[in-house]
């Protein structure tokens, strides 16, 4: 399912309301270790993504100009780096990287009301369109790996709570898995960006990933977007694994 890269979108800004299209549900994410390897990827791609996660591994390698080099080229950055700290250091992170024209941003729900405020806050005065979404639990943890934190709760109650917490502080949008996805929509409606990690396709290995799904079963419950990093960054033919999950998704939604 390959784009001509003159199809691609020219601006990083994101618009939850643009009609539902494959190419924006897939995010690949370059888990990457050096610059050089992901705008490698990124070549191999070309033509059939729109958007692109920059998490902590790449960022810190190569800082923001990879992100400068994907938005120049037309992507839409998903920059997943997490933030969690008291709410003036977030606050001030925000402030920081809200010229560095990504479109998505991920803040911890469990750093507090307080520091999710004040991260909203700061991204509202961004001078480009800049979209929190706050990371509820993480998909490699089970229930078992929660508890040994103090969390007494599943997963799914876990998820619930900080999502509701991070509604109530004015995000939009949340990282989930997809086993928590039908609750959230149920909770919190249509509008909220649902992005979900853990994403296998059918056959792949899991990995350190607990709490999976596969594109289809994940973009049927309710998911907004899809973060697939290893069964692409790993694969021979990265470019075959791409245009298969594309397919899958457009049988999905037809």
């Amino acid at each position: 399912m390959k784009v001509p890269a003159t199809q691609r979108p020219k601006s990083a800004e994101f618009n939850p309301s643009d009609p539902v299209d494959p190419l924006d549900q897939l995010i690949v994410a370059l888990d990457l270790p050096s610059e050089r390897a992901a705008l490698a990827l990124v070549e191999r791609l070309e033509g059939r993504c729109r958007w692109f996660k920059v998490g902590l591994e790449l960022y810190l390698a190569a800082g923001p100009s990879v992100i400068e080099h994907l938005r120049t080229q037309g992507y839409r950055v998903f920059l997943d780096l997490k933030l969690h700290d008291i709410p003036n250091t977030v606050a001030g992170a925000v402030r920081s990287l809200s010229s560095s024209g990504a479109s998505l941003l991920t803040v911890h729900a469990t750093g507090g009301a307080a520091m999710l405020q004040a991260a909203v806050e700061a991204a509202a005065c961004a001078p480009e369109p800049l979209r929190l979404l706050a990371v509820t639990v993480l998909t490699s943890m089970d229930a078992t790996q929660l508890a040994g934190t103090g969390v007494g709760s599943s997963p799914a109650e876990q998820v619930l709570r900080l999502a509701r917490l991070a509604a109530a502080a004015g995000l939009r949008g949340m990282v989930c898995s997809a086993e928590e996805l039908a609750c959230l929509r149920q909770e919190l409606g249509a509008e909220p960006l649902l992005v979900v990690p853990g994403i296998r396709p059918a056959g792949a290995a899991h990995g350190d990933q607990r709490r999976v799904a596969t594109p289809a079963a994940a973009r049927k419950a309710g998911a907004s977007m899809l973060v697939v990093g290893r069964p692409i960054t790993q694969a021979a033919s990265p470019e075959l694994v791409v245009d298969a999950i594309l397919a899958e998704l457009a049988r999905t939604d037809t």
